[in-house]
């Protein structure tokens, strides 16, 4: 697909009128208080949810908070502790007692800076949360919990090496880093050096892995508890593990039929694979062994921006497989993760207008949800040299149009077959906006754009890439951080 296949769709509503109906909505109010009744910081998530990094050996809550190390010693005489560490149970005893743990910042941010419901509120409202509420705010810290909603990264093998990622989660910046070594940035936060001082230097997907063992041993148990499932990587289509599990829940004679599976995908490894996924998902639809199938693929821009950021992409072949996906797939949903970047400002609202697109082409009643495809914007925070809060202030107004033109293409009021963009949808551009407009540290701000033009310029010299030429609306400003004498 050409770039110019898409037209943007001409803007008729100011910044003004964005509308924010999220700040009013009673059921998040409610939400909000009986959380606050409890203590200031208390979240659920902080036992209903849990990402584990088994290549690494790290777990968190959510994907906000920095991730902690699983102690093997701890691992040895219990499973769960992938997720019941007992570093996490302190933050539990603190958010009871009312305290709002500092790795959670990213909610207190958005809470402090803003009238909008931070994650802390929507996750603890989810349906995979909220009827855990009354028994969780009883229960004594120290128990272990087995999660509802699960996120596994089973490896590092990765096909892309996107510019905000790293060794740890990609096997290709693995290969880069060994050949060329840290980039040479203030905060060297991709060398050897870096990751073995963080403990985060990846197992080989090749190796044994004790993370790994220990959460099979789990899963049967934790299989029945769930409520959704989601992969992540890495590439988890090249993991034997993504592969295993499918085939599990496949072998099941009464599976866990209120499962939400979901698995995320680059959608650019080989076709054979693509090919493969999609048999994998109509066996598992047929059977009805799961509630629902979500995949989630990520796109941070538009076209050779995209490209540029996610660098091993084809965006149209990516495209096409993304339509191939919602054509072969009749009742999966498919969700854009989003992490917006210094990078994704100059062409996001062509992004808008393409899933835009796809929710009108494929949206139907047949699916999980009407509409076939969701937006999830994030503001990337590390590294720090490559947040949008690097650019000049005048960039947060491009940033609000965007969240006002997907208001302007939402879902009209009272109509429950949505297409459009969800409210949700709008709102988390909003936060992106509300967040770079917050920093006003002006000597760290200098020292990230530092990095940032120390960064492409290497990353233009080792990927053969060309910054300037990729982001002519970004070139006066990428010059002037080559200026810049610390």
């Amino acid at each position: 697909m050409e770039n110019n296949e898409i037209e943007v769709v001409e803007e008729k509503t100011g910044i003004e009128e964005v509308t924010d109906f999220t700040t009013d909505n009673p059921i998040y109010v409610e939400t909000k208080k009986e959380l606050n009744d409890v203590g200031c910081g208390f979240c659920l998530a902080k036992w209903t949810q849990v990402t584990m990094h088994l290549h690494l050996g790290h777990t968190h809550s959510c994907h906000h908070p920095s991730t902690h190390k699983i102690p093997l010693e701890e691992l040895k005489v219990n499973p769960t502790a992938l997720h019941n560490t007992e570093f996490k149970k302190k933050q539990r005893k603190d958010m009871l007692e009312g305290k709002r743990p500092s790795e959670c910042d990213y909610c207190w941010n958005v809470e402090d800076n803003s009238d909008r419901f931070s994650d802390r509120i929507l996750k603890s409202r989810s349906d995979w949360s909220y009827p855990h509420l009354q028994y969780i705010k009883k229960m004594n810290p120290q128990q272990n919990f087995n999660p509802k909603y699960v996120e596994v990264a089973f490896s590092n093998a990765c096909n892309f090496k996107c510019s905000y990622c790293g060794p740890s989660f990609s096997s290709t910046w693995m290969e880069e880093t060994n050949k060329f070594g840290g980039y040479p940035t203030l905060d060297n936060f991709n060398s050897i050096e870096y990751m073995t001082n963080e403990d985060k230097m990846p197992i080989p997907h090749r190796e044994e892995n004790p993370y790994v063992e220990a959460f099979w041993k789990w899963w049967p148990d934790m299989y029945r508890e769930l409520h959704t499932f989601r992969i992540t990587g890495g590439e988890p289509l090249l993991s034997k593990d993504t592969w295993k599990v499918m085939d599990y829940i496949l072998d099941q004679e009464e599976p866990n039929k209120e499962l939400c599976l979901s698995i995320n995908s680059n959608l650019g490894v080989p076709d054979q694979l693509v090919d493969a996924f999609i048999t994998r998902i109509q066996k598992i639809e047929d059977k009805g062994a799961v509630k629902e199938f979500t995949i989630f693929t990520s796109c941070d821009a538009w076209g050779s921006q995209a490209e540029y950021i996610r660098n091993g992409l084809e965006f149209n072949r990516f495209w096409d497989n993304v339509n191939k996906i919602l054509t072969e797939c009749s009742r999966v949903n498919l969700t854009f993760m989003s992490t917006y970047n210094a990078l994704s400002v100059p062409s996001y609202i062509k992004l808008i207008d393409g899933i835009y697109q796809l929710k009108e082409e494929y949206g139907s009643n047949d699916r999980y949800w009407p509409s076939a495809t969701f937006l999830d914007s994030s503001y990337l925070r590390f590294p720090e040299h490559q947040t949008v809060q690097v650019l000049p202030k005048m960039w947060s107004d491009t940033i609000l149009k965007q969240a006002a033109h997907a208001d302007y293409l939402g879902v009209p009021l009272f109509k429950s077959d949505y297409i459009g963009y969800s409210d949700v949808e709008v709102q988390k551009i909003k936060r992106i906006y509300d967040w770079m407009i917050s920093a006003d540290d002006e000597e760290k701000l200098m020292k990230q754009r530092y990095n940032f033009g120390k960064f492409f310029k290497e990353h233009d010299r080792r990927r053969n890439t060309n910054f300037k030429a990729t982001y002519p609306e970004l070139a006066d400003f990428y010059e002037s951080t080559l200026e810049i004498k610390l």
